[in-house]
């Protein structure tokens, strides 16, 4: 665990504290307990809502200004910079893609009432494609139901059965390093 101390902090009624890497005055980021891909990451409001448009405008020009500083990092964490000799990491926006997306409300898949923004990072080498959109529909993008208390949300919509899911939770011990890492990348951002 890192010896990093920030404010206990919830995403709906859940306890992620230790999951997040990076706060502002009115949006925190945490990784995720079942990424669809790594780097897969969330960008929540401070103010627990469940509806994009429950946020006031500077509530919303944090969280939107927060996911591009995190595209930033991600980018230069998951992207591999063509001019490297090496072909390393430390790309640029240009050298992927993101799926940035929200789900808003329950029909839309929303498992946790509280505004999040996903943000997946797709290097140009990502095979995953618009397989992408299929699985944030189903059980592996119900971040709520990955959530370790037991009042799982209720499955609507593509939803499958958790049983059927391939994707693991990831431990603690997994998402605070991924955690720590992503706080000192995002002091590397401008």
């Amino acid at each position: 665990m890192s010896s990093y101390s920030w404010k206990l902090t919830y995403f709906g009624p859940y306890e992620i504290t230790s999951q997040v890497f990076y706060s502002t005055l009115h949006s925190y980021c945490l990784v995720n307990i079942k990424p669809l891909l790594p780097g897969h990451v969330l960008v929540v409001s401070n103010r627990i809502v469940p509806r994009f448009t429950d946020l006031n405008a500077n509530e919303v020009t944090d969280l939107y200004m927060t996911v591009q500083k995190v595209q930033r990092m991600l980018a230069k964490v998951y992207f591999k910079d063509p001019e490297s000799e090496k072909g390393g990491f430390g790309g640029k926006l240009e050298d992927g893609a993101f799926n940035v997306a929200m789900q808003d409300g329950v029909s839309a898949g929303q498992t946790v009432p509280h505004v999040h923004v996903h943000i997946i990072p797709r290097p140009k080498d990502s095979p995953q494609n618009d397989q992408i959109y299929d699985r944030m529909e189903s059980e592996e993008g119900n971040v709520g139901g990955a959530l370790w208390d037991r009042s799982r949300p209720v499955n609507q919509g593509k939803f499958a059965k958790p049983e059927e899911s391939e994707r693991k939770n990831r431990t603690e011990e997994e998402m605070v390093k991924e955690a720590n890492f992503f706080r000192e990348q995002m002091e590397l951002v401008d």
